[in-house]
């Protein structure tokens, strides 16, 4: 969830766009309200039903999530699959999967979805593919590992999209912020540059949440 508008586009156009999204169910508010009370990084609401929507259009079967975080975006990717479809998922918290455990079987899609625990570089080799979706939101400088062990376990024609790669808007230029930020900063603007030149991939980068970047293996 954004912690401030106005970083990526224009404030004004940012709140228009809040208020023409439909309304989240009892569920998946009150998971807004934890991220938003603890401090827990999930995806933004407009970025979490672009899943969906991608999901859905595709008719993905197979889906690789890097970063758990409660299982948010587990939820509008699992409920846009056939019930014979799963997201497998990788996080590196037991707190954060146990909670994500309980929401997406609050959710009624506990048979959707199966859990991981371990570092993501350590554990995607161990996975078998082939996966239609890839959807990576995790430690920023893993990205670009991240999709290097992603790649050849997904299908021709499967989608990637990569969260936050504007990072508050600090990727397209300007003064960057200290430490953590700064590291993740000059880290996403290498990444990005990679994914879109990437001659296995057709890819951009689109300005929805805190940037997506967003590519279809094309080779």
């Amino acid at each position: 969830m954004k912690d401030q508008l106005g970083l990526i586009i224009h404030r004004e156009q940012e709140e228009y766009l809040g208020r023409l999204l439909p309304k989240r169910d009892g569920l998946l508010a009150e998971m807004e309200r934890y991220a938003e009370e603890n401090g827990v990084p999930i995806a933004d609401p407009e970025v979490a039903m672009f899943l969906e929507t991608t999901v859905r259009a595709i008719q993905a079967k197979r889906v690789l999530e890097v970063g758990t975080a409660i299982g948010y975006a587990d939820i509008f990717m699992a409920r846009a699959m056939a019930p014979d479809g799963t997201v497998v998922t990788i996080d590196v918290s037991d707190d954060m999967i146990g909670r994500a455990k309980e929401y997406v079987k609050r959710a009624g899609l506990g048979d959707r979805v199966a859990f991981h625990k371990g570092p993501a570089l350590a554990v995607i080799p161990t996975l078998e593919g082939p996966f239609d979706l890839v959807y990576l939101d995790a430690v920023k400088e893993e990205y670009r590992a991240y999709l290097d062990l992603a790649l050849p376990l997904t299908r021709m024609g499967g989608v990637f999209i990569c969260d936050n790669v504007l990072w508050k808007g600090q990727v397209a230029g300007g003064s960057l912020l200290a430490g953590y930020y700064r590291r993740s900063t000059e880290a996403l603007r290498s990444f990005n540059d990679y994914f879109v030149h990437h001659p296995q991939l057709l890819a951009q980068v689109l300005p929805l949440g805190d940037g997506l970047a967003y590519g279809i293996r094309v080779r």
